[in-house]
């Protein structure tokens, strides 16, 4: 019986970390799901015990959300977003910074795999109205989305896993890790600037007009009232998961809009893998199989390593919920590290995060592939530089002046170039960035004027 306990939960961890079992139709949810159920039938928990595993807080938050993303998704709001960021956008790199500092602040405030869904077939589309490599931006998508969710509890579902069992407020988890959300999407600018030599093209993009799409003012407005109300009520203190529900129930509340078509947006499927894993991770608990991990977890640094691999291994959701028991004594600075490194280990690999996956599976129905050796070019060393940074930033002073030391190196990503003649040209509008300080020996740049090269 024993043995049959334990190749559940194998079994179970193996199949959310492929998300899917060999052989058979089954997806997170339902492999989260079963394997709680099977745990019940082998006696591991009763039924009372499972239902008060689960964490309600954190469901009606995550509900919540889905309510709010899908209701901005309805009016328009992000279609909206779009149009008005890329009217202004006149060069590859444009649409770069665009794009990825838009993803990352909306990821920071909703969740990010959602931002993941709406936006994945807005970028297709204008990348190819465009005529520019769809590949590159859509990488941009995906790791901005994981990068600019690590700034708040409610930008991904692990953050609100941790605000619920750390009870941090949404204003502390903001303020200590919005520097390291920020800092991490200017790494990927300039790295995704290095990587990909079409986005140094001092050629403009051509004016075109985007996607024609329809915007529903009034619900809009009433959103973003909503919207805002509920962020000022996260501010000011109120509990995340009692002002998230209220925030929905206003919207919820509506003479024109059927509550069909925002209730099929909500994920039904993440909400019951949820229950799923309180339930999974409660089982393990009681079998006592967490207790030699405990021996890995002696310092924040092999809890940093620990947490990464896991996230990478079942994902990042469950990570945490199995870390929940086994961290001993976690202060507010071992929680956001946990927060911050499953999230930022989510751009390690194409498998890392699903929002890596919603983009590739996007991408794949319109003709292109995103390749799992494509993104780990791409996604490796920004894991391992944003990793160590959060890490640095949170649990060593030095580590401040080290990332003060960094953002000067990286300047010319909003400073544009110094060419010959005196001349000064900004890459928006048609000249070549000049590489400088810690990045001087990755490229060269030429005078737009005399091509000669700069230093």
């Amino acid at each position: 019986m024993e043995i049959l306990r334990y190749l559940v939960i194998v079994l179970t961890y193996v199949g959310l970390g492929l998300g899917y079992l060999p052989g058979l139709r089954m997806n997170r949810a339902t492999i989260a799901l079963v394997g709680a159920a099977m745990l019940m039938a082998l006696g591991v928990l009763d039924l009372s015990g499972a239902w008060s595993a689960i964490d309600y807080k954190t469901v009606i938050f995550l509900f919540g959300m889905m309510v709010i993303s899908a209701n901005l998704a309805a009016c328009g709001f992000f279609q909206l977003a779009v149009d008005s960021t890329i009217r202004y956008i006149h060069s590859p790199f444009g649409l770069l910074v665009a794009l990825t500092f838009g993803s990352g602040f909306l990821s920071a405030l909703f969740l990010n795999d959602t931002i993941a869904l709406i936006l994945t077939p807005l970028v297709v589309s204008v990348t190819k109205l465009l005529k520019l490599n769809p590949i590159l931006y859509l990488l941009a998508l995906a790791g901005a989305t994981n990068l600019g969710s690590v700034a708040t509890l409610s930008g991904n579902p692990q953050n609100i896993l941790i605000g619920s069992f750390s009870g941090i407020s949404y204003l502390d988890f903001a303020k200590a890790l919005t520097p390291i959300a920020f800092l991490s999407l200017v790494i990927q600018v300039g790295w995704l600037w290095c990587l990909y030599p079409q986005v140094r093209s001092p050629l403009s993009c051509l004016q075109v007009e985007p996607p024609r799409y329809r915007v529903f003012k009034p619900l809009l407005i009433k959103s973003l009232l909503v919207t805002v109300g509920l962020l000022a009520a996260f501010l000011i203190g109120i509990p995340t998961a009692e002002a998230t529900l209220i925030a929905a129930g206003l919207l919820l509340v509506t003479r024109r809009l059927k509550p069909e078509r925002i209730l099929k947006k909500v994920d039904w499927d993440l909400l019951l893998m949820f229950c799923g894993l309180f339930i999974l991770t409660e089982g393990v608990q009681k079998l006592g199989s967490l207790q030699w991990f405990s021996g890995f977890l002696h310092n924040p640094l092999t809890i940093l390593g620990v947490t990464v691999l896991l996230s990478n291994l079942v994902s990042n959701v469950p990570a945490v919920l199995l870390l929940h028991h086994v961290i001993p004594h976690p202060d507010t600075r071992t929680w956001l590290l946990v927060a911050a490194s499953s999230t930022l280990a989510g751009n390690l690999t194409l498998l890392g995060s699903v929002a890596n996956l919603i983009v590739a599976e996007a991408v794949a129905k319109r003709g292109h592939k995103l390749t799992f050796a494509e993104h780990l070019r791409f996604g490796l060393p920004l894991s391992v530089i944003t990793l160590a940074l959060t890490y640095f930033w949170i649990y060593r002073e030095a580590g401040k002046l080290l990332v003060a030391v960094v953002i000067l190196q990286i300047r010319f990503l909003a400073l544009g170039a110094v060419g010959c003649h005196n001349q000064r040209r900004f890459l928006p509008h048609g000249g070549y960035f000049h590489g400088y300080g810690i990045f001087s020996n990755l490229w060269k740049s030429r005078c737009i004027s005399c091509h000669k090269v700069l230093l």
